[in-house]
């Protein structure tokens, strides 16, 4: 389709720059992520996303290890952004990768979906960390397009391990 990757059909991967974005990571967190968003339910599998008529694209940046640069991700939020602008219908990038510090070419792929009417959902992290004193990014990119988001128990209340704040 010339847009210089090839078969990828289920997305991509920057980290090993190819067209294999398949989960390896070592608790397989991006196949839990996409079971939350897209698993069918009444299946007798067991467990049910909030979507069941979704579909979802990857973009894999970090290692199995859970490591990987800012480029990576900016590489991806451009491949989706691509994907748009070729009349892909996408609403939302979930983004469950914690985060570090301000990235301006971050900011501006984030600001780049915001132009094209999607949202950004990011993980606030899991450092127990607020965000208010110590802001943690993409979490805390100041868009009106980015929602962070906490863990929280299966009572609703805000999970030991979670980051919080604004």
């Amino acid at each position: 389709d010339g847009n210089g990757y090839v078969d990828d059909c289920h997305g991509i991967d920057t980290y090993y720059d190819d067209a294999d974005p398949m989960d390896d990571n070592l608790v397989s967190h991006g196949t839990h992520m996409a079971g939350i968003i897209g698993a069918v339910g009444q299946n007798g599998v067991g467990v049910a996303g909030v979507n069941w008529q979704v579909s979802l694209v990857s973009c894999k940046f970090l290692s199995r290890f859970g490591l990987g640069p800012t480029s990576g991700a900016v590489a991806c939020l451009e491949y989706v952004k691509a994907l748009k602008d070729r009349g892909v219908n996408i609403v939302a990038t979930n983004n469950s990768w914690g985060g570090g510090d301000f990235s301006q070419a971050l900011h501006d792929a984030i600001d780049a979906h915001r132009q094209r009417n999607m949202l950004f959902i990011a993980a606030a992290g899991n450092d127990n960390i607020d965000h208010t004193l110590e802001p943690r990014y993409p979490a805390d990119t100041d868009l009106p397009n980015v929602i962070a988001v906490a863990a929280s128990t299966d009572f609703g209340n805000l999970s030991l391990f979670s980051d919080y704040g604004k």
